[in-house]
């Protein structure tokens, strides 16, 4: 039993025309033809038609065809159903878009030499920004000293949003790039890494400190006017360390953040600054210069 006849819907442009009583298996060829009687575009041999359908291509014409659309074809000599059997229609008719272009335009495009510096989306050459992203983080401490601990480690680096820092003109504030860098680079101490591993410590962030954050002006309030370096979030779920100077012009000296971070990683065991607290504190400062020691022995210095 054939299936009753469809409605067709064609628009192009801000035109309409509706096809009535169309066949269910009606071909693409068939339909392009309707199309094209439908909508008279002057010189009809030298434009390529487009029939879409729900976002699909179901009919076009040959010089439009790829080895992707093949299926489509309209001129093949199976000629294709433009509405194959599981796709439904709506009852009020299908509502087909027709695309037309130029054939000397689509040729003139075919013919354009591809530009090389730029990578199609199945091309899995990387890019230089991909491969930038992959790359392993700038090593400050030598080719044995390339990665942290994999269970006893920073998960993630956070450098301050604020997008104003270095971006100013004239502005001598380093940029947010330099202070992930430095970020990297406390991260893969060998120092840090031996303490992190030694205590099985985890931190889910280490990030720089917001130099205007509310909490650093009421730690300071309620510090005798003492400057706040850094805080531990729930016991290691983040430590944020004050990079930057107070007049935001380059960053502390790298020995002065080690010390802060040694002290925030020293809140993962107690909140309060008692003796318990300093007592492990020292030990792991001790356990910092030890390895440093050890390597600077290695090294010959």
């Amino acid at each position: 039993m054939d299936a009753a006849p469809i409605t067709i819907k064609l628009s192009y442009k801000g035109k309409s025309a509706t096809l009535t009583d169309i066949p269910r298996r009606i071909s693409s060829r068939d339909l392009l033809a309707m199309a094209r009687s439908s909508f008279p575009l002057g010189d009809v041999d030298g434009t390529l038609f487009k029939l879409l359908f729900k976002g699909k291509i179901i009919a076009q014409d040959d010089a439009a065809v790829t080895t992707t659309n093949a299926n489509t074809n309209a001129n093949n000599d199976d000629p294709q159903p433009a509405f194959p059997e599981g796709i439904t229609i709506p009852n009020g008719g299908a509502k087909v878009i027709l695309m037309a272009t130029s054939s000397q335009r689509v040729q003139t495009l075919n013919s354009l030499r591809s530009d090389p510096t730029l990578r199609g989306f199945d091309d899995p050459t990387p890019t230089t920004s991909t491969a930038a992203a992959t790359r392993p983080p700038h090593n400050y401490w030598g080719p044995l000293h390339t990665a942290q601990n994999p269970t006893h480690k920073f998960r993630t680096l956070a450098e301050c949003p604020i997008a104003s820092f270095g971006t100013r003109p004239g502005s001598s504030t380093p940029h947010a790039f330099e202070a992930r860098r430095l970020l990297e680079r406390m991260v893969l101490d060998p120092g840090i890494v031996a303490i992190l591993t030694s205590r099985k410590l985890f931190v889910n962030t280490l990030g720089e400190m917001d130099p205007i954050d509310d909490r650093v002006m009421l730690k300071t309030q309620h510090g005798g006017g003492k400057c706040l370096l850094g805080y531990n979030t729930n016991r290691g779920l983040r430590i944020d360390v004050k990079l930057r100077t107070e007049d935001l012009r380059g960053f502390r000296p790298y020995e002065e953040l080690i010390g802060t971070l040694i002290h925030e990683l020293s809140h993962n065991w107690v909140g309060e600054h008692d003796v318990l607290f300093w007592t492990n504190y020292g030990q792991m400062r001790v356990e910092y210069l030890w390895r440093h020691g050890c390597l600077s022995k290695m090294m010959g210095g």
